[in-house]
């Protein structure tokens, strides 16, 4: 595909005003929501084959997102697209003011692997809404559900608004040379400071979502069985590959026995004595991400779990017990069915570990000590979090979505997503039945009147 002259198109299809329609822009995403509809199971069929992921976690983390987002969008988008009046300045009086929603332009969005078809969908959604042209690359990573994600998407929309280019690193690279209005990545840290790097080169506007190590506090006063059985949830699903799962547990000593024994209990409960055989545990996407995951169990000792299977890409769920901070599951995000264990005492051992990371995408507390929790949610800067759970706060649309310093930059989700892909362009209208003299210079004389005006408006 020649890249250049695709992007080249795209720009002069906005540039014709072709995206500034709102209704055209709201058929062609009712016209997506019947093809997303259709091709329903062959989405959940390719997780499987990229995954092995069962239908249930792929409808509930993947389809049904991907369902409400456009429903949604498709009903609120006259709504969001509409200026909106705001009052107006009492210096400029008379007049009016309003924010006018425009869309950037030519929009760049960079989808990941570990959940391939609603972290590519969600932002391009916003990004049609909003009136953007837009390339999206899907990961290479998950072929059988990029195929599927290009038909879809080939099959509604014209090139010169959507195309979807396929291809690994040398594709992505091509596709950062180019000058875009606006970028959107998912991914890994260090590819996401490849990208920063790669905007700003043009001054380009960035989303940056990210990942990070995301503590989970258990404290001595936590419901012990129901947060084990929402830990096991949030951090096994999808394999672990997930950015918002809980990373490592921090846990106090006093509850600490009673945690694993609980936290085995419910694996087996959710995956049976052999999760390898499970149909509700999906695989790590890869030999790649197999073996990099299969490094952090050397030398460890477990609690639960460690077996692995490379020919499947099998690493169970696995509790490692008190590893090193400087050990290599401890040095970055580890994305995959893995949880190290680490007991604490006071408040400060916490401070001294989560400090020790930079600021991540999520946070969790358990507790039943209302003041504790709402301490560690407003000591500590992350994404978000949930207090008392895991993940659940990614399902509130009314929530933005994103990180903090290193997890990302930039958030979206429901009209947020809208609000992302839109500049906001501030316009004021004057009237002429009115123009008071004193603003026009010569000035002299006018300074005392110009104080108390101001004193009166200010």
């Amino acid at each position: 595909m020649n890249i250049p002259a695709l992007v080249q198109a795209q720009k002069n299809h906005f540039a014709d005003q072709q995206t500034k329609n709102v209704s055209v822009r709201k058929q062609l995403l009712k016209r997506l929501l019947t093809v997303v509809l259709e091709k329903e199971k062959e989405i959940v069929d390719a997780l499987y084959l990229d995954f092995k992921k069962s239908e249930y976690e792929s409808v509930m983390t993947e389809t049904s997102i991907v369902i409400s987002e456009l429903k949604r969008t498709i009903k609120n988008i006259n709504y969001w697209a509409k200026p909106q009046h705001v009052t107006p300045a009492l210096l400029n009086f008379p007049s009016s003011s309003k924010i006018y929603k425009e869309p950037y332009g030519a929009v760049l969005i960079i989808a990941p692997w570990n959940y391939p078809y609603q972290l590519a969908l969600v932002p391009l959604i916003g990004a049609i809404a909003a009136g953007n042209t837009v390339v999206l690359k899907p990961s290479e990573l998950t072929p059988n559900t990029s195929k599927i994600t290009k038909e879809i998407i080939e099959s509604v929309f014209d090139k010169k608004l959507v195309a979807v280019v396929e291809g690994g690193v040398d594709v992505s690279t091509e596709l950062l040379a180019e000058r875009w209005d606006y970028i959107f990545f998912t991914g890994s840290v260090q590819v996401g400071k490849i990208v920063a790097k790669a905007a700003a080169r043009f001054l380009t506007p960035v989303t940056l979502e990210l990942g990070g190590k995301n503590p989970c506090i258990i404290d001595k006063t936590a419901n012990i069985k129901l947060a084990a059985k929402r830990i096991v949830w949030g951090k096994f699903i999808n394999g672990g590959q997930t950015c918002i799962a809980p990373d490592y547990l921090l846990i106090h000593k006093s509850v600490k026995d009673d945690f694993v024994s609980c936290f085995k209990s419910e694996i087996e409960i959710a995956y049976g004595k052999n999760p390898e055989d499970s149909k509700d545990y999906p695989r790590i996407v890869n030999q790649r991400n197999f073996d990099r995951l299969a490094s952090m169990l050397e030398n460890e000792t477990f609690l639960v779990g460690g077996k692995t299977n490379r020919e499947d890409n099998y690493i169970a769920p696995t509790l490692i017990d008190e590893p090193s901070l400087d050990s290599e599951v401890m040095k970055g995000e580890i994305f995959g069915p893995i949880s190290p264990v680490i007991s604490y005492e006071t408040e400060k051992d916490l401070e001294n570990i989560i400090h020790k990371y930079e600021k991540p995408l999520a946070l969790y507390v358990f507790s039943g000590n209302k003041k504790f929790a709402n301490k560690m949610i407003t000591k500590y800067s992350f994404g978000g979090g949930t207090i008392n759970d895991t993940t659940v706060h990614f399902a509130n649309h009314h929530l933005p979505f994103g990180g903090v310093g290193e997890s990302g930059i930039g958030s979206y989700h429901g009209k947020q997503t809208f609000d992302l892909f839109s500049h906001k362009k501030g316009v004021t209208r004057r009237y002429n039945w009115l123009d008071l003299p004193m603003r026009y210079a010569p000035y002299k004389g006018k300074l005392k009147t110009l104080k108390t005006f101001m004193k009166l408006f200010s």
